[in-house]
């Protein structure tokens, strides 16, 4: 059997439809990590996320998947057609290659792979990564172009380096929990805030290691972790905690520190959410928005500390304001004031949003169950369309990836029989 490095064919390339321009537009240029291989060792979300970034961007990323389930993310729900919605949000533009990695075949498989990519992302279990053979350290002295981005749960040291970590746990590691809720009425986040953060940062160190790569031949090992993104995140708790002498207080849906500032009920029932920040804005919400000028001086709101203290006085009185309006001339008056302000949507309506379609911000991939409506990248790239590719079936790529690093069809079925694939 041939072994060395082969190119993918065809069939496993990004394909024409997805780098040609939506719009016709000839100044269109393909995405710029196009010919950039990424081997994905990932599950659940963080390293997911990480290298669907890349995926869009045009990176070819081999997913590495379980055999007979794949990844577990596959069966956290079935709301998309029958597939999970954390799998369709983040595995979009991958192949998808099943390894039994406790098999001896399966890792000369992946070996192979290793030696042919340009990144190795990996967010396996403490300790996982080097169980298999392929400690990160020992891959740059074989692989010295390669970037190893390693995604864990506390990071590669430390007292709590063997723990076991998933995001809500990290909130309440970080304190991010201590900030949210009301009162005495803790809450968590409701989206994965940690392993969007890391997963976000993973991406930005793995692009900041290829492009220094371009200077230096020399891939790098990246690391990046679920509590050091929520560190990042609590920077202003934290800093305002450790100098301020107490953390601040948990508001609900209104900010901790600022006041007027989140959700305020009008005369109709309805909230509008709101802000004021400057001593201007507090000048026209007084004058313009509740029509009390004499709060303006009043010593107990002339500033922000002063209004925070006295926050227990002042919002009822807003609202008492507010109650002899329905939303909508408040958030005239407010748009009237120059205030930043905005309405308290569901998910429902959110998926409605007028900007959204202003903006064309929806495309459609494909996926096993069909067509599928997904939201664009967060950024653009003038003149480029981001590649968004369709989302694997558990496996599907795996006779074609085989073939190309020279597995014949008998081999391929012989691993197939053995379970290694």
């Amino acid at each position: 059997m041939a072994r060395g490095r082969y190119h993918l064919p065809e069939l496993l390339t990004p394909k024409s439809w997805l780098l040609a321009p939506r719009s016709g537009n000839p100044s269109m240029t393909v995405p710029p990590l196009t010919g950039i291989r990424v081997l994905a060792l990932e599950q659940a979300v963080a390293g997911p996320l990480c290298t669907r970034h890349l995926a869009d961007l045009g990176a070819e990323v081999i997913k590495i998947e379980r055999p007979g389930g794949g990844d577990f993310a596959r069966t956290y729900d079935t709301a998309v057609n029958g597939m999970s919605s954390y799998f369709v949000w983040l595995n979009r533009g991958k192949q998808s290659l099943t390894l039994d990695l406790k098999q001896p075949e399966a890792i000369e498989i992946l070996r192979t792979l290793i030696a042919q990519s340009d990144v190795l992302v990996q967010n396996l279990g403490p300790g996982a990564i080097d169980r298999l053979g392929f400690p990160p350290a020992e891959l740059r002295k074989h692989f010295p172009r390669l970037v190893i981005c390693s995604i864990s749960g506390y990071g590669s040291s430390g007292p709590y380096l063997t723990r076991k970590a998933f995001d809500l746990l990290l909130q309440g590691e970080t304190g991010v929990i201590a900030t949210t809720g009301n009162g005495d009425d803790l809450a968590k986040l409701g989206i994965s805030v940690g392993d969007i953060g890391a997963g976000v940062y993973g991406a930005m160190g793995t692009l900041a290691a290829l492009y220094e790569r371009q200077t230096t031949g020399e891939g790098k090992i990246v690391e990046t972790s679920l509590f050091d993104a929520l560190a990042e995140f609590m920077g202003y708790p934290a800093y305002y905690t450790l100098y301020g002498g107490s953390p601040p207080a948990r508001a609900g849906v209104r900010h901790a520190t600022v006041v007027p500032y989140g959700a305020y009920v009008c005369g109709d029932g309805n909230p509008v959410l709101f802000s004021v920040q400057t001593q201007k804005q507090w000048v026209d919400f007084c004058t313009v928005v509740c029509e009390h000028p004499e709060w303006i001086d009043d010593p107990r709101f002339d500033t922000t500390p002063h209004r925070r203290e006295n926050r227990d006085m002042l919002e009822p009185m807003i609202e008492a304001s507010f109650a002899l309006h329905d939303r909508a001339e408040i958030n005239r008056r407010l748009e009237a004031a120059d205030i930043p302000f905005g309405d308290l949507n569901t998910i429902e309506q959110f998926l409605e949003h007028p900007q959204l379609d202003a903006r064309d911000r929806w495309r459609t991939v494909d996926s096993p169950v069909g067509p599928l409506r997904a939201l664009a990248p967060p950024f653009t790239l003038e003149d480029t369309e981001m590649a968004m590719g369709a989302i694997p079936a558990a496996g599907a790529h795996t006779d074609g990836i085989l073939a190309s690093i020279g597995y014949g069809s008998d081999d391929i079925a012989r691993l197939r029989r053995a379970g290694v694939v």
